[in-house]
């Protein structure tokens, strides 16, 4: 196989990482992306002689065979329009199809079975003149390529790759600072609701504050009361968490924090944030100290939103995806934005934020946005004696800001799945 030289669009001018070998290539896969992936197929632009690599695009696989020309067509299109325009036509793909084996199969059945998956992304990059490189299978600490035909290169049971930690690329990207964040199902827990849909406490409490505050988010004479009841309820539930004991294990943080958050309060701040102003406002919790127990409280939310209530998940999500990227963890936030849009592919904050976090945009210039409409704010409370919020740095309360290209309107997106 030709040498890839493992960078990223943007740091392009650092010195890289050379992979030779297909079990290279694989192992450089958590730290193209930032975590591991599973049930996923990867994408993997080539620019230049050396074959650097430039933008990435993942996908979970279909569970239907049936969808996946579909699918592959679409990622390997959005793959090479968004390389293009960055960096120009790639001069290849890589493609990493990543599936663990389930009962009764082993990794050699993984790679026959997904073999078709990885003929649609060829036929797919050939329709765009770019032709597919490497194609790799990855199950079972195993790596395939479908396309090497030398069995002394690429044998039938496939090449073993090396414990996580232990290859040259990731001491290379240890070196470099660069860490993998675990597995993206792992990432994904932490920002869904529990696979048994968690406590049904939860709907029933979705269903009042739906009851109660969605005639009110319509009514223009009580919205500004909701809207401050949202922001408040938010204000305390954030100095609550900023006051919890640090918890390193993922697992046994999330479940600290959804000790500390009160059903109803939940279910209030959830509903308030289908408002599209009110959201925009409470995105100006965005850094600082409570950057983290915004992100922490914005996860919480997003796991409430169980059942019938998933769309509503799209505003948390967004929120997640924003101060994730605003702290720097454009990993977590393409993970958090992606989900979002999972939940409403017509979500139109988090259609913006998503694409201004794959073009590399820098977060600065909406935390710009979103300081001077909270400075605004600030000044017409002054004038109109309003309140200040309940908590340092907090948003204000009168009027409304909203992120760039964010629209800050009431009304028209309020979904209610029990009325």
């Amino acid at each position: 196989m030709s040498e890839h030289t493992n960078t990223t669009p943007t740091d392009s001018d650092e010195p890289g990482v050379t992979v030779r070998t297909h079990t290279e290539l694989a192992d450089a896969v958590p730290y193209l992306l930032g975590f591991q992936p599973d049930e996923s197929l990867v994408l993997v632009a080539v620019h230049g002689s050396r074959g650097r690599f430039g933008g990435r695009v993942t996908v979970g696989i279909p569970t239907d065979p049936a969808d996946w020309a579909v699918v592959a067509d679409a990622v390997t299109d959005a793959l090479v329009t968004g390389s293009t325009r960055r960096q120009g036509l790639p001069e290849g793909i890589v493609a990493f199809l990543c599936r663990e084996p389930g009962p009764g199969e082993n990794g050699t059945t993984v790679m026959e079975y997904l073999r078709p998956l990885a003929q649609h992304v060829r036929l797919a990059a050939g329709a765009r003149d770019v032709p597919v490189v490497d194609a790799l299978c990855l199950s079972d600490h195993r790596c395939w390529s479908y396309c090497c035909p030398d069995p002394a290169c690429c044998p039938p049971e496939g090449n073993a790759q090396k414990p996580p930690g232990t290859s040259a690329v990731a001491a290379a990207a240890a070196y470099a600072g660069m860490t993998v964040r675990g597995s993206l199902r792992a990432m994904q827990r932490r920002l869904l609701p529990p696979d048994d849909g968690g406590d049904r406490k939860w709907t029933t409490a979705l269903d009042t504050a739906c009851a109660n505050l969605l005639p009110r988010l319509v009514d223009e004479r009580e919205a500004a009361e909701v809207a401050d009841l949202t922001l408040t309820t938010t204000a305390d539930l954030l100095t609550r968490l900023h006051r919890l004991p640090q918890v390193r294990d993922p697992k046994a943080a999330d479940a600290c924090d959804d000790r500390a958050i009160g059903i109803e309060e939940a279910a209030t701040v959830i509903v308030g944030l289908q408002d599209r102003e009110t959201r925009d406002r409470a995105a100006e919790w965005m850094e600082g100290p409570l950057a983290p127990p915004a992100l922490r409280l914005w996860r919480a939310l997003a796991r409430r939103c169980t059942g019938a209530y998933d769309e509503y998940a799209a505003a948390p999500l967004a929120l997640a995806g924003w101060v994730a990227w605003s702290s720097g963890d454009r990993t977590e936030a393409r993970v958090a934005l992606a989900l979002a849009l999972r939940a409403d592919p017509d979500y139109l904050f988090a259609l913006l934020l998503h694409h201004a976090c794959d073009e590399g945009l820098a977060a600065e210039s909406i935390r710009r946005v979103l300081r001077r409409a909270g400075k605004d704010r600030g000044r017409e409370a002054a004038a109109g004696g309003a309140g200040a919020a309940g908590v340092a740095d907090a948003p204000g309360r009168a009027g409304g800001g909203e992120a760039e290209g964010a629209s800050s309107s009431r009304g028209g997106g309020f979904r209610c799945p029990r009325r």
